[in-house]
């Protein structure tokens, strides 16, 4: 849905409903705050005693307004809200910003209420932001409706925390960066996360968009959103909350326990090109980072230094952050050998070895070497830079020509490989030359990788497929019917019979090769439980493993089926599951007993088509098994590849199954074979 939300961002009137004089209540700050933009916006105070606040009057009744209304903030007790929106929609009002809480958050019959207000609205042709939000900030049009003033810059921020949005407002002005907008998401009842990432993707004055998010409601529709951002130049930067395993607990297959909600939720956000962050300070070291506008081309960091142990700690949090440090090529070494001193060091990390305290300019060219050179990427400056000017330590009479070297080096910078500084004075002059010219500096080194890392991302290799239109729904889910729902797809299976008593089992027997694997039936973890014996090598092995499990275990079934040979080949798990955000995701992994403890699995919103299958399976921790190793030759991946596409687009078709899996999936160099079916189906089908 898309709708014009500019009487939101910049409207010709606001009426603040339920403004305050007293300075302990939502409807004084907002008024201070509203009445800031009065030179642009026509502000009208409402209060039910009318009277005067901040030195405006105000009327006793929203009937009293005297002109239009644009925008309604409302920040009335509970009780009243409902009547104050019905009020303000009868006076015209095109955008409302919703502050009161105690609806939609609280119970259903708050739900219930919600709904039918927001119906209201949107019969009104209006819009609301909220209810139980902090407010909605632009300040390009001086429109403040919200407590708080918030520094003027680039980052559109959308957070559904209040209280985040203020702390994300202190670590971006300590940046010396700001907002262009702020919304805070509320309950997200009628303008939601979604359309917001559009209408601030095309805010001219807006140059990245933050979100913080807890509810992403329409999960795919934010995948569109965000990627359009990105596609049209404006980064989308993520920290999503609540997204622990909690939900997981409650899974009924391997699948359902390994798809985490940060699994699913990152997995979004590398579909749609947003990079994602773990905490509000690397939100706004990442938006630093951002702001420098350049993003390399790969993964490959110079580390520039002129102390080895800052050196080599920095090649350690490089590393772990996902980046490379290779060796630098010789052409490259020799020119640097040519800038520095004999005593440097040139292969990468480049010491200065104490070059800098003897003529400061050496590092602006050892910068200018690495930023002309074809081996790297990105380049990472640590250490004592900007020591010298701090005038804090010895050397004093160094700082002016440090500070010219960060003049060079800002320069230079405008060359395409981006830059980070770390520095032990980050308020230097010399380092607050480079930050001025957009070269973000960092205090801490693990703060200067992580923000490389994420600006580093690799383009992205999906896409978004569209939904296919849905089949008729699975009921039988049994085991024996998931292999046969399976196997219309397309999946291979080892030949097996279904039986129930002794004398099946021999008629079973005759039919298929030994070795044979008996499997018990109706048990949730067939392998934990002891329902499951491979390896029998005999029709008299098979007879007294189906006794066995008769006397122990008693399931009202069993299969039989003959044993794949397992050798050279490696087990995986495929598996799907619908996401009540996302829609449905599709899984690969390492697989067999040991799945939940290697939890080496690669998650993607599906469907997916066989090239991004074939990626999943590759950027698995232990794709090397898959490759050709000690003497054995590699498995069919494109096998594999089908498997996984196939059982994605399966489950994309069937919102009614809530988790699908095969595990083990067996493959060898000929080919793929399921050994292992479950499907679990929602408690009501359909809901999704």
């Amino acid at each position: 849905m898309t709708r014009d939300l500019r009487a939101l961002f910049d409207p010709a009137s606001i009426a603040i409903v339920g403004a305050s004089a007293d300075p302990a209540k939502w409807g004084n700050a907002v008024a201070v705050q509203a009445l800031r933009g009065a030179h642009r916006h026509r502000v009208q105070l409402v209060n039910r005693h009318g009277g005067e606040i901040l030195g405006h009057p105000a009327v006793a009744a929203v009937t009293d307004l005297v002109a239009p209304v644009d925008l309604a903030v409302i920040a009335v007790p509970q009780a009243g809200f409902e009547d104050a929106v019905d009020e303000v929609l009868a006076k015209g009002a095109r955008a409302i910003v919703a502050i009161t809480a105690g609806l939609g958050e609280v119970d259903a019959d708050g739900r219930a209420r919600e709904d039918a207000l927001i119906a209201r609205v949107r019969e009104a042709g209006a819009v609301l932001v909220g209810p139980n939000c902090l407010g909605v900030v632009d300040n390009t049009t001086a429109t403040y409706l919200s407590s708080n003033q918030f520094a003027p810059g680039g980052v559109a921020l959308l957070s559904q925390s209040g209280n985040l949005a203020i702390e994300m407002d202190r670590l971006l002005a300590a940046r010396g960066m700001g907002m262009s907008r702020f919304v805070s998401l509320g309950n997200q009842a009628d303008v939601s996360l979604v359309e917001l990432i559009g209408a601030c993707a095309a805010d001219p004055a807006t140059t990245a968009i933050a979100v913080y998010v807890e509810d992403f409601r329409d999960g795919r529709g934010f995948v569109e959103s965000a990627s359009a951002a990105v596609a049209n130049g404006t980064p989308v930067v993520v920290l999503a909350a609540g997204a622990s395993t909690a939900a997981a607990r409650g899974a009924q297959s391997h699948t359902g326990s390994l798809t985490s909600d940060t699994a699913v939720i990152s997995a979004a956000c590398a579909v749609a090109g947003a990079i994602q962050v773990r905490t509000p300070r690397e939100l706004a070291d990442v938006l630093l980072a951002l702001r420098a506008g350049a993003t390399p081309r790969g993964r490959r960091v110079a580390v520039l230094t002129d102390g080895g142990g800052h050196g080599v700690i920095a090649c350690d949090v490089v590393e772990a952050a996902g980046l490379e440090v290779p060796a630098l090529s010789q052409v490259t070494q020799n020119r640097l050998r040519d800038a520095l001193w004999s005593q440097s060091q040139v292969a990468n990390p480049v010491d200065l070895a104490g070059a800098g305290e003897m003529d400061p300019d050496s590092y602006a060219r050892a910068y200018a070497v690495l930023q002309s050179c074809d081996d790297i990427d990105a380049i990472l400056l640590t250490g004592y830079f900007g020591g010298y000017s701090s005038g804090e330590d010895g050397l004093t009479g160094l700082g002016p020509a440090e500070c010219a070297a960060a003049k060079q080096i800002t320069a230079d910078a405008a060359g395409d490989k981006p830059t980070a500084v770390q520095s032990i004075y980050p308020d230097a002059p010399a380092c607050r030359i480079l930050a001025d010219g957009g070269v973000p500096v960092f205090a801490a080194i693990e703060d200067a990788a992580t923000a490389l890392a994420a600006v580093a991302m690799p383009a992205r290799t999906a896409t978004l497929l569209p939904m296919p239109a849905a089949a008729a729904p699975v009921t039988a889910t049994d085991y024996t019917s998931a292999r046969n729902t399976f196997a219309q797809t397309g999946l291979s299976f080892a030949r097996a019979r279904q039986i129930r008593n002794a004398g099946e089992l021999a008629t079973a027997a005759a039919e298929l090769r030994a070795p044979y694997v008996l499997k018990a039936l109706g048990l949730l973890h067939k392998s934990d439980a002891g329902g499951v014996v491979v390896g029998l090598a005999s029709r008299e092995a098979l007879f007294e493993a189906h006794t066995r499990l008769v006397a122990t275990l008693d399931p009202p079934s069993f299969s039989v089926e003959e044993m794949a040979d397992l050798r050279g080949g490696v087990e995986l798990i495929v598996g799907a599951r619908w996401d009540p955000r996302f829609g449905p995701v599709v899984l690969v992994g390492m697989g067999g007993t040991a799945t939940e403890v290697l939890r080496d699995v690669q998650v993607a919103l599906a469907p997916v088509d066989e090239d991004e299958a074939a990626r999943m399976l590759w950027r698995l921790r232990t794709a090397a098994l898959l490759g050709a190793h000690r003497g054995r030759p590699a498995v069919d991946t494109a096998a594999a590849a089908r498997a996984v596409a196939r059982l994605g687009a399966f489950a994309a078709a069937h919102p009614e199954i809530a988790e699908l899996e095969i595990n083990p999936l067996l493959v060898t160099p000929s080919g793929a074979t399921a050994l292992d079916a479950r499907i679990v189906t929602h408690p009501v089908a359909g809901n999704h």
